[in-house]
């Protein structure tokens, strides 16, 4: 610098003797001067250690596959004996106990698996199956057809959704001749009757459906279509809302979730988070429509079965079998006998079933979860630790 030529530099106030590299004195008052060793720094490599957060989503991703599946499975199958203990409590109007809570239907079927044996919980599930795949199949079908949409948004024209309302409908309405032979199955007992064939289903709908007059007590199908479409729709319509609501309540709460926390994470909107939301607003809307709709469900179903001749257990007692005997015009006459004869909580007998059926739903889902995230936890690659150099004690020279 200008000025600074002719002084000598200093090092603590004294003259410096010897200087290297970097200005850092030798010799200070004819002493060895250490000085500090040059340590390389070590940086981890990046296939070391994976990023996280790739390995999270994958991990979320498969983790709400899983439970997908896991829901479809325990509503086609698993769920099967709560189903047709309810149809069994629902159909019989001779029955003094209505079965409202769970807890009493667990004394009657271990009774049943007892006399008629495991298999007695699970009849009828063949043709459960093909009733709801004919039920795709159709609707894929009209829909093609026709062109009417088989899904709707908030953002669809009102032609579109009413369209979508007439698929629901004309579907409904061709698959129920089969749903009333499926019905019959899934409720007749073992004891008494010889175990349907996996494709009678067809042969008794078609019959069913081309049944024009009164046969016996037998309503023609004619009676049957305006309450049962009616039924399907307002349960499908009804929801529709709850879904969305849920929905939307979920991301709400989640994203709140997040903001508590000081920051939104990456997942806020990734596509477990909303598979996984997606799922228990399904979950929630469908048993929520259960039990608004329980009362219509009895309703509808006593029509399907009268006149049928069908014999089923009775789960007063969970020994014995009992004959329907039904005599109704129509769906509102079928509802007054029910209220005048049975009462009220006559038309929610087998209530308890829907609860059993519930609690086991949402347990599967969580056991599928939990199970799940422990095996990804086992088989997920640990990360390699970081290496770096050891640093040597700092020992001066005195």
């Amino acid at each position: 610098m200008a000025g600074l030529a002719g002084y000598q530099k200093v090092y603590r106030g004294r003259q410096m003797e010897e200087e290297i590299g970097a200005g850092v004195p030798n010799k200070y008052y004819g002493r060895e001067v250490i000085r500090p060793l040059d340590i390389p720094v070590i940086h981890p490599l990046a296939e070391d250690s994976p990023p996280a957060d790739a390995d999270d989503f994958l991990v979320k991703k498969y983790i709400g596959m899983g439970c997908g599946l896991a829901s479809l499975i325990t509503e086609n199958l698993l769920i099967h004996p709560f189903i047709i203990l309810r149809r069994q409590c629902q159909v019989n109007p001779t029955a003094q106990r209505y079965h409202l809570v769970p807890i009493t239907l667990i004394p009657v079927m271990i009774r049943l698996h007892q006399s008629q044996g495991l298999s007695t919980l699970w009849k009828g599930i063949g043709s459960v199956l093909l009733v709801r795949g004919l039920t795709l199949a159709v609707e894929d079908l009209v829909s093609k057809i026709t062109f009417w949409p088989k899904e709707i948004s908030w953002n669809s024209r009102l032609k579109a959704f009413g369209q979508h309302v007439l698929l629901k409908c004309v579907s409904i309405g061709i698959v129920m001749p089969f749903y009333s032979a499926s019905l019959v199955e899934t409720v007749q007992s073992e004891i008494v009757s010889e175990r349907p064939g996996i494709l009678d289903v067809f042969r008794d709908g078609a019959m069913r459906a081309i049944e024009i007059s009164n046969r016996g007590t037998l309503l023609p199908i004619y009676i049957l279509l305006p309450p049962t479409v009616a039924y399907g729709v307002a349960k499908y319509l009804f929801s529709l809302p709850i879904r969305s609501l849920t929905s939307r309540i979920m991301h709400i709460r989640h994203k709140h979730s997040q903001e508590l926390r000081g920051a939104y994470s990456r997942d806020l909107v990734s596509e477990s988070v909303v598979q996984d939301i997606e799922l228990q607003s399904t979950l929630i809307s469908m048993y929520t429509a259960d039990i608004v709709f329980y009362p219509f469900e009895t309703v509808i179903q006593r029509l399907h079965l009268q006149g049928t001749r069908t014999i089923i257990d009775d789960l007063d007692s969970g020994r014995s079998v009992t004959p329907l005997m039904m005599h109704c015009t129509g769906a509102v006459d079928c509802y007054r006998k029910i209220i005048s004869s049975e009462g009220l909580f006559g038309l929610y007998k087998g209530f308890g079933a829907l609860g059993l059926q519930f609690i086991v739903h949402v347990l599967v889902l969580k056991a599928t979860k939990w199970i799940l995230i422990e095996l990804t936890n086992m088989l997920r690659p640990r990360p390699k630790t970081k290496k770096t150099a050891a640093i040597p004690p700092y020992c001066p020279e005195l």
